[in-house]
Formats: structure tokens, sequence, C-alpha cells
């Protein structure tokens, strides 16, 4: 079976940086995005030398995918040399870094490689799945069971990275996978200014709605700018068709057909790799969102994984103690302010009387004619010993109903109205 995989991809410097540091390249058969470490000098330079030289593999062939996968692994791990060298050259880059996320296509699967905290995703029958894990200390404790994804998102150590590209890791460990893939999926690769700002379900929103690839993910994007995404924003969608081949296509040798791009965006559309870029003419498009941008969470490496994860454990597991202390003392605070405000108003209802009836007898309650979850809020204070047959149907219906008073001597008025006396 022949396939076509057709692309696009957008980049946005976001609502707070002066510059993007992120890059994305969509090609014949490679497409990845790369987000520079905005914590250090040169990230944005970081993002596009690796692009630059990864993307130099997209017209090679491979046999399967795990070779195409284990080739672009090896070509990242190469990146990395590349930009210990650019920093060797000029040293007031020291401690640049990228993430890389991207992957090969051969034929009806695709070999991914990924290091870092940018994501791929896969969009099928509706149902969205993230397919790369972060290489972030705060997954670790989402891992582990010590923290819940929500609380993820909130977590103040969420942007320290374990894996990363720089001169900052001499050998990174990069994941490698392969993954089949079907007509009709569409795969998603995206830099956390998407992900750490749009809920995965609004993604999975504008993926069942998608008429357009390039118009899909200009909302995406837009949707992160509404958000008040601060950092940088890169979106790459490759969507999967079944290719109708013609009958020369058919005759060669490759059972794979793309529909290529050989697109970079971000940094790296700038050859001279810096940081002054020309911003895109499709950016123009895009407005920034209403919503308040919050400061950017600067992503940063920690190479010291043991001692540095028993200590976000320890912070962690501190934090959810002073969580549970703060929610007990809250819970109590309430707990006694609803028991004091039950309290009054207890006390309130039992300066009210009304006539009512009890065992045949026209009597006189203390309180008011109310329960709560059972409790009774009214009790008999006097039986005046009137049998209720003693007085008309109208007055019968009355004290049925009951007679509100706003004190025992009022009530007891309402019973002389009634025209019986009390005894004793």
């Amino acid at each position: 079976m022949t396939y076509s995989y057709r692309s696009a991809i957008l980049s946005h410097v976001g609502m707070v940086r002066s510059n993007n540091q992120d890059s994305g390249y969509t090609g014949e058969r490679l497409f990845f995005v790369a987000d520079g470490m905005g914590g250090h000098a040169g990230g944005d330079v970081a993002s596009a030398l690796t692009a630059q030289y990864v993307a130099k593999i997209d017209g090679k062939v491979f046999n399967s995918a795990d070779a195409a996968a284990f080739a672009l692994s090896e070509r990242v791990v190469d990146a990395n040399r590349v930009l210990s060298n650019a920093v060797h050259e000029r040293p007031e880059l020291a401690g640049l870094g990228t993430t890389f996320s991207g992957f090969f296509t051969i034929a009806d699967k695709i070999g991914i490689a990924h290091i870092g905290d940018s994501r791929i995703y896969r969009f099928r029958n509706g149902e969205l799945k993230q397919i790369t894990s972060d290489h972030t200390f705060v997954q670790r404790l989402i891992d582990s069971g010590q923290i819940t994804e929500e609380e993820a998102k909130m977590h103040p150590r969420r942007s320290v990275l374990m894996r990363v590209l720089g001169d900052v890791e001499t050998e990174p460990e990069v994941d490698v996978l392969v993954e089949q893939t079907y007509p009709g999926d569409v795969w998603l690769l995206c830099s956390d200014g998407l992900c750490g700002y749009v809920s995965e379900r609004a993604i999975r929103a504008e993926l069942q709605d998608l008429k357009k690839i390039d118009l899909t993910t200009e909302k995406l994007v837009q949707r992160a700018l509404n958000n008040g995404a601060p950092d940088n924003v890169t979106v790459a969608l490759v969507e999967v068709a079944e290719a109708v081949a013609s009958p020369a296509e058919e005759s060669k040798t490759t059972d794979t057909k793309s529909l290529p791009t050989h697109r970079f965006v971000g940094s790296a559309a700038n050859e001279q790799s810096t940081s002054s870029l020309q911003p895109s003419q499709k950016l123009s498009k895009l407005k920034f969102g209403r919503k308040r941008a919050t400061p950017v969470a600067e992503s940063e490496f920690q190479p010291r994984v043991d001692e540095y994860l028993a200590q976000l454990i320890a912070e962690t597991r501190k934090r959810n103690r002073q969580r549970r202390l703060y929610w007990a003392t809250s819970l109590l605070l309430v707990a006694l302010l609803m028991c004091g405000a039950g309290t009054l108003a207890y006390k309130w209802t039992q300066t009210r009387y009304y006539v009512g009836t009890a065992d045949g007898n026209v009597v006189i309650y203390q309180g008011v004619k109310q329960n709560i979850i059972g409790i009774e809020l009214s009790h008999v204070a006097e039986d005046t010993g009137i049998p209720l047959t003693d007085l008309d149907p109208f007055e019968q219906r009355q004290v049925h109903r009951s007679l509100p008073a706003k004190s025992l001597k009022e009530a007891r008025d309402i019973v002389l109205r009634l025209g019986g006396d009390l005894n004793g």
C-alpha cells in the first residue's frame, strides 16, 4: 500500500519572549520540533543548529522503520557534538541546549527519536494519545505516584529537564520508538508552548474538526495565544492517507509517497542561526490572546539526577504535608463556622412558636415546623387539652397547617381566639 504524508508547521514567538528559541522542520519523510532551553544563552542557536544538521538526512532511504529510527537517533546524538563545537568557538554560548522530538516515515510505520519535553501525539479514531514521555523530574514524580498530572501542571520545578541536547551533556540518551500508522491518523509534534497551555481535550477537539491541516495548525497556535502562553509555540501536524498511485509511481521500488515541503520554522528558518529572525507572513493572521500572559517558566537542565530527584521527592513530600495540613485546617475552620452558624440558627428557631396538633389535641410548639437531616426543629411546649374535634372545620384546617407565633403569649392568644381555655 502506498502512503501519503501531508504536513503543516507553524511557530510563534509567544506573548513574552523577544525571540523564538523553537525550531521545526517538515520534509519529505522527516518531521520534528526542537525547543531551545529558554533559561540558557543561545537556546535559539541550539535549536537552529540541531534542526539544520538533522534535516540533512531527510533524503536518505532506509529498509525499515527500525533502521530509520536508529539513524535518526544517531544523527541527533551527532548534533550534540555540533553544539559542543559551537560553544568551543563561541564561549558566550556556554550552557546552550535544546529538546528534540521527531520521526521518519517508512511505509506504514514511523521511527521516532526523542529527548526532552517536546511531545509527539497520535490522533486516531477520535482519541488523542501522547506517544513520547517527558524527560523531566516532574514526570518521574508522576510515574512514581508522588504527584498527579494535575499537580504537575502547577509544580514549581516542572521545567527542570533530566535529558537534553547541548554542551551540558556529553552522551545524551535518546529514546527510540517505532509506531504503526494507518490512513486517517494525524500525528502532532509540538513544543511545550502548546501542551503546557492548551489542554489535551482542546487539542483533541481541534483535531476532531480537522478539515484543512494548515488551518488546524494555525488554530492550535492561536489557542495557545488565547490562553496567555508566554513561551514560544511550535506545532507540526502530519496527516496520513492512502495515496492513489499512478502506474508509473507503482513501478517505483519505494512504497511510501510523501508530499514534500522541506520547510524550516522558528530559529532554524534563519540561515545564520542567530536570534534576529524575520517574522513569518503566516503569523500575521494570528492575534495575541486577551488572557494575561504569565512569566515564562524557564527550562533548565539538571545533571545530578539521583541527588536532585531525592531533593525533589523530599520537597514534594513536605509540600504535600503542608497541603494536607492546610486543607485539614481549612476543613476544621469551615466545620467550626458551620457548627457556630448552626447553633445560632437553632437558638433563633427556639424563639419561635406555632399552634398545631398532636395526638388529636391542639398544642403549642416551640421552634419552627421544619427538620434538617431528620432532626426536628420544634417540640411540644404546652398541650392545651382542647380536642381538635371541638373546633369547626375551618379552624381544624388552620391548626393542621399550623398557626405561627412570635412568642408563647402570642401562641396562647391564638388558642384563645380559637375558643378554648388553657389547662392550668
